[in-house]
């Protein structure tokens, strides 16, 4: 369907233009949309991925299992076309091969037992940690509020508080100088 807007046809080729280069370099099959448009990664994009990660590390926290094999069964054709495949792999098989450690990270600042977390809060804390330690690029403060958000769809009443708490206290530990305040010259305020 052409815009109805000069202006609009501007603004189109303009995005269309800017999604090209992530389009070249995103895996075959992600690129391809309806039509000449191509996908973008978006919150969206990301926020399945991280939802399919979680349901990947739920089943590995209750069964055991290697990140590939359990990435092969989680991504379904349907599954493909709504994450970043790239980013899927290497959250999913990050957070299991790192998974000790980042116990060790966020173990101090629980108020329970590891033992004691539900399979849905342990697998948010650690993904979490996961992005907050490993992913510099990624601001912890993203990292925390989609875990928040999984913890809201798939947690228990409350559970997406105790994880803005314990990811809250892990970021400032872990990226101190990017969750530190800023001082402004008129007070001090957060960054």
């Amino acid at each position: 369907m052409a815009p109805k807007n000069p202006n609009d046809a501007s603004a189109q080729a303009q995005s269309d233009a800017a999604a090209a280069p992530a389009a070249a370099s995103a895996p075959a099959g992600l690129a391809a949309g309806p039509g000449p448009r191509t996908r973008r990664v978006d919150r969206g994009e990301r926020y399945h991925t991280r939802a399919l990660v979680l349901q990947g590390l739920y089943g590995w926290l209750l069964a055991g299992g290697e990140a590939g094999v359990i990435g092969k069964q989680l991504l379904t054709t349907e599954q493909v076309a709504k994450v970043d495949v790239v980013f899927f792999h290497e959250l999913l098989a990050g957070t299991i091969a790192a998974a000790p450690e980042l116990r060790a990270e966020f173990a101090p600042v629980l108020d329970r037992p590891v033992a004691a977390l539900s399979p849905v809060e342990h697998a948010l804390l650690l993904m979490g940690a996961y992005e907050i330690k490993h992913r510099p690029e990624i601001p912890y403060r993203v990292a925390i509020n989609e875990a928040i958000e999984l913890a809201k769809t798939f947690g228990g009443t409350d559970g997406f508080r105790f994880v803005n708490g314990v990811l809250d206290k892990l970021a400032a530990r872990l990226r101190g100088a990017e969750s530190a305040p800023v001082d402004t010259g008129r007070g001090r305020q957060r960054a």
